[in-house]
């Protein structure tokens, strides 16, 4: 289970569209099952599922995929029709330009297109619009990598992403989302992989298809991709199902391959830690249990390992703002 939380930022960004249109931020966050004090809190995390809801409750009140973030609404269907209309294509290839030529039906919005040069392929990201925070050009991306992946069944890997703007605070949860380092103040926006991909052939069906769009794409954004850093490596290892929270370095380090000097090296050389990306890890185990509400705080702190209780409070309010009994009260507050 991706116990992974979303930070507030993309919170913030998801609801601009909405915003300039005049509505209250608060009706969607309720509708999602956020806490409405989320908007004014900088260490706030959501979970994936809460996320999804909110961004469809954004789509249901705005009837636009696009959140109100492009300069035209576009339609709530459509991308459940492109994937109608490319599902029965040969490969992934054809997908990509039948599905890009459909979107080029809607006036105003993003503009994507395939380009192939020797062994690289990319997919060319345009918008002429007003989108300071880059939700919406990082959000289609990421759906159109994602919904790759899936139509293939397999992951594509990619080479770069790129980005014409400048490096923004948040660009360490780049690799999370593209699986790659990111590249900035670039001549477009696009994601690039291996040419050869383009030939795999389309897997789906129209069953599976039903199932992948009762989230999507909505689920696609708030659902992790796989980065290649050590810091997500060391990551997936200590957040893996079954797996105590609180493994050791020298554990990490063996599974990893590598002696403790060199994790500890590597993850400095990407702006963190070992205990920073363990404390990430629990943080967001604790985050994703109080919204389910079916764990007493006092066993949700030792299972995570805490000694006693009061020392899980300070860690979750130093991690969030808030103390665990106040995050839950506000989440059973809203639904």
């Amino acid at each position: 289970m991706d116990t992974r939380t979303i930070g507030g930022r993309y919170v913030t960004a998801a609801l601009a569209g909405a915003r300039r249109q005049g509505r209250d931020p608060r009706m969607f966050l309720r509708a999602a099952g956020i806490p409405v004090g989320l908007l004014d809190d900088p260490l706030a995390r959501v979970t994936p599922d809460q996320f999804t809801a909110l961004v469809q409750a954004l789509w249901v009140d705005l009837d636009d995929e696009y959140m109100g973030l492009a300069p035209v609404p576009c339609r709530r269907g459509a991308f459940a029709m492109m994937c109608h209309a490319t599902i029965h294509c040969a490969d992934l290839g054809a997908a990509l330009r039948r599905g890009f030529a459909f979107y080029r039906l809607f006036p105003g919005g993003p503009r994507m297109s395939l380009e192939v040069t020797g062994d690289e392929a990319a997919v060319v990201f345009e918008l002429h619009a007003d989108d300071p925070d880059r939700f919406l050009a990082e959000s289609v991306l990421v759906i159109w990598h994602r919904f790759s992946s899936w139509a293939t069944g397999r992951r594509i890997l990619l080479r770069q992403v790129d980005f014409t703007y400048r490096e923004p605070a948040h660009s360490a949860e780049y690799d999370l989302l593209f699986g790659c380092p990111p590249r900035f103040e670039q001549p477009r926006t696009a994601f690039v992989f291996d040419a050869a991909a383009l030939r795999l052939p389309i897997l789906q069906d129209e069953g599976s298809l039903a199932v992948f769009l009762r989230d999507a794409p909505a689920g696609l954004l708030a659902g992790r991709d796989y980065g290649t850093s050590v810091a997500e490596r060391v990551r997936r290892l200590l957040d893996r199902p079954g797996r105590r929270h609180l493994q050791s370095l020298r554990e990490v380090a063996g599974e990893l391959a590598l002696s403790e000097q060199t994790v500890r090296r590597r993850l400095r050389e990407e702006g963190t830690s070992f205990r920073r990306v363990r404390e990430d890890v629990l943080r967001d185990v604790a985050v994703a249990a109080l919204v389910r509400g079916d764990e007493p705080v006092e066993h949700l702190a030792e299972r995570l390992g805490f000694s006693e209780a009061s020392a899980f409070h300070r860690a979750f309010k130093r991690w969030t703002g808030t103390t665990p009994g106040s995050y839950r009260e506000s989440v059973e507050a809203t639904g």
